[in-house]
């Protein structure tokens, strides 16, 4: 049973309004969850209190952790730097294959010990010589008022920004999160209604409009991510469909990572995903057009590498998260043949490595108060 709202954990959330019949609705993501007084919505961190809508999370994580940037992943965005990462609780999908659901589907604030306010946070990132921050573990869409905090705080201290996001979330809070990240992996979790539906208990489409959006209209740099599940959204038929509406819709230098599954969650019953499947998946991919296709969660050096689509010189050799090498020039250009390579670059200063370490942001505790005003 989830936790009831305490008086304590009220900072005020935006992106709701009043309904007629007296219940709150959030108007955040595509679930439109209507509320009485007590309540919590589907991803469990947003509620209603009194005649409100509240953020129980805003100041706490579920911990920190230095990651390399290519584990989010992103492979063209500043390759080899070190990323801070963090999450909170809960999440807006209910993904039965969830490899992080003891964060996700948490029903509960044990796990949530780290406190930090945005400008402490922003603060560890420069200490701690690292790029960018990262909102991942679970989805920032459920904590955007915290996210979209942090992330000024960090633009402040000159660090970049990185959403990992199954994007499922309404075009206004769309516009103002999105304006605050420089970077972001979506997660495009199959090319059916039919798998979003019975897997995710969501929707394709706003997915894809968010998709659509981030090309369209916004400079946010971005990559995908589809997990591979073995006899669910692994058909052949579907990663060329797939594939075919990336070309259309997004262009052909859209890095895509197909990342194989491991049984977890509530999925202990379907095997792994095979590494044939995703090297054959890239195949696709690449016989579709699209320039920069990945593999992941497996061992494939072909898979971890960023070739140049005009000459075919591996410019950044990867090993797993870590790069070996980078043949290109300050401005992102193959160094053999001056083909600029999309993505965001800078002069390439040797690989943080595949190291995981977890951080302390140190935070003197904050009472309700300073919660309402921060």
């Amino acid at each position: 049973m989830d936790e009831p709202i305490s008086v304590t954990e009220k900072f005020p959330a935006r992106y709701w309004h009043l309904l007629s019949d007296g219940r709150i609705q959030c108007d955040l993501c595509p679930r439109d969850c209507k509320l009485h007084d007590g309540q919590r919505g589907a991803c469990f961190v947003r509620g209603r209190a009194g005649d409100s809508m509240v953020l129980t999370t805003y100041g706490r994580s579920s911990g920190f952790c230095v990651d390399p940037i290519e584990k989010k992943p992103l492979n063209h965005f500043y390759p080899g730097s070190s990323v801070l990462s963090f999450g909170t609780a809960g999440c807006n999908l209910a993904c039965k294959f969830c490899q992080n659901w003891d964060i996700s589907r948490s029903r509960s604030f044990d796990k949530l010990a780290a406190q930090a306010s945005p400008e402490e946070i922003a603060e560890t990132a420069v200490s701690l010589g690292c790029k960018s921050i990262a909102f991942t573990y679970n989805d920032p869409v459920i904590f955007v008022e915290y996210a979209m905090d942090v992330a000024d705080a960090c633009h402040a201290q000159g660090i970049k920004t990185v959403a990992v996001t199954a994007g499922y979330i309404h075009s206004g809070p769309r516009q103002d999160f999105f304006a605050k990240m420089d970077a972001a992996n979506v997660d495009l979790k199959a090319f059916t209604e039919a798998f979003y539906v019975k897997q995710t208990g969501a929707h394709l489409q706003p997915v894809l409009d968010t998709l659509r959006y981030l090309k369209q209209e916004t400079n946010v740099w971005f990559e995908l991510t589809t997990l591979l599940i073995p006899g669910l959204n692994d058909a052949v038929s579907e990663i060329e469909t797939m594939c075919t509406w990336i070309m259309k819709e997004l262009g052909d230098d859209v890095p895509l990572h197909f990342s194989a599954f491991h049984p977890d969650y509530k999925m202990n019953n379907i095997p792994g995903t095979r590494k044939e499947t995703l090297v054959n998946a890239r195949k696709i991919a690449r016989s579709a057009g699209l320039k920069y296709v990945y593999t992941g969660n497996v061992h494939c050096r072909e898979g971890d590498t960023t070739y140049c689509p005009s000459c075919g010189h591996a410019v950044i050799v990867r090993d797993w998260y870590e790069v070996e090498s980078c043949h290109l020039r300050d401005d992102g250009r193959c160094a053999n043949c001056d083909t600029p390579i999309a993505g965001c670059f800078e002069k390439f200063n040797g690989s943080f490595g595949r190291h995981h370490i977890p951080v302390a942001v140190q935070s003197r505790p904050q009472s309700e108060t300073e919660l309402q005003t921060t």
